[in-house]
């Protein structure tokens, strides 16, 4: 886990983690020098649980995807499976023992990746929907689109090897969707389970908030008219060229292909798109793309 400014929601979080049916967990907790009650609510559940089950650790203060990534290389952190926890949502009683479940019957030396729905809630806890699952993840999806958020995210040994082996230091959008990458890009798993496994806060302090409806499809078209997706791709892919040990063959020959869909001429650009098979998971989605290419924005 990794906290911020966290004291609002913090309680609630872990004691929700406590709540697990999975009781073998280790908790470590990156805190990114707070300067509210994150620390003294840390310290106390520290004190209630014992040292051996909640680690405290110093962030690098450079942000969420730095601490994340920070905190997967740590060298205290051991397991056999892996899950980030946001500091604000709640978890559900069966989330550690459903992604185990599901991890165990994969091969523990190809990497694999778990992930789920989420239900979203207010700021005080109430219902009000559900997120939607990518039902076919691939690194042709990864390269344009994120699959699920990093708090639903529960790894195998191997993917962790993964992220180490590219680095805590990587410069890329967020470690979710590097994680996304890294384990379709390798050749590994990513394991959908449709059964939602948190309660996903919205409130005025989210980093990365979930909008239903219409507006949430305006929102997703405004970094493709403001360059913000250009820059997005940008960072991903110069991660990726500097990682080109850690990619498949097929995969190598996909992230050329796109990076070759963001350059030339019109019909090169429509040309390599569709030779890469580079996909979003929505119509939408798809032909917010292909206006991408067109408006030169990829």
């Amino acid at each position: 886990m990794c906290t911020f400014q966290g004291e609002e929601f913090l309680n609630e979080q872990l004691e929700s983690i406590h709540q697990q049916t999975h009781t073998n967990w280790r908790l470590w907790v990156s805190d990114d020098r707070s300067n509210d009650g994150t620390r003294a609510i840390l310290s106390r559940f520290q004190s209630r649980w014992g040292a051996e089950r909640l680690s405290i650790l110093a962030g690098p203060a450079a942000g969420s995807t730095a601490n994340f990534l920070s905190l997967t290389d740590h060298d205290t952190v051991q397991g056999d499976f892996f899950a980030w926890a946001d500091q604000d949502d709640v978890w559900e009683p069966d989330k550690l023992a459903r992604a185990v479940q599901h991890l165990t019957s994969h091969d523990p030396a190809v990497p694999a990746l778990y992930v789920t729905p989420v239900l979203l809630t207010d700021a005080r806890g109430a219902v009000f929907g559900r997120s939607a699952l990518n039902r076919s993840p691939g690194f042709a999806n990864a390269l344009v689109q994120n699959v699920a958020g990093g708090n639903t995210m529960v790894f195998n040994a191997a993917t962790r090897r993964l992220l180490r082996q590219a680095g805590p230091k990587v410069s890329v959008v967020a470690h979710d969707w590097w994680a996304y990458l890294l384990v379709t890009g390798s050749g590994g798993a990513v394991l959908c389970d449709d059964h939602a496994t948190l309660r996903y806060r919205q409130h005025a302090r989210n980093q990365i908030g979930s909008t239903p409806g219409a507006l949430r499809r305006t929102l997703r078209l405004r970094p493709l008219l403001n360059g913000q997706f250009r820059r997005w791709m940008d960072l991903n892919l110069e991660a990726l060229e500097r990682h080109r040990n850690l990619l498949s063959p097929s995969s190598l020959e996909t992230v050329d292909m796109f990076a070759s869909a963001r350059r030339g001429s019109l019909a090169a650009r429509l040309m390599h798109l569709r030779r890469s098979r580079v996909h979003r998971s929505s119509r939408l989605g798809n032909v917010a793309l292909l206006f991408a290419v067109l408006c030169d924005r990829l």
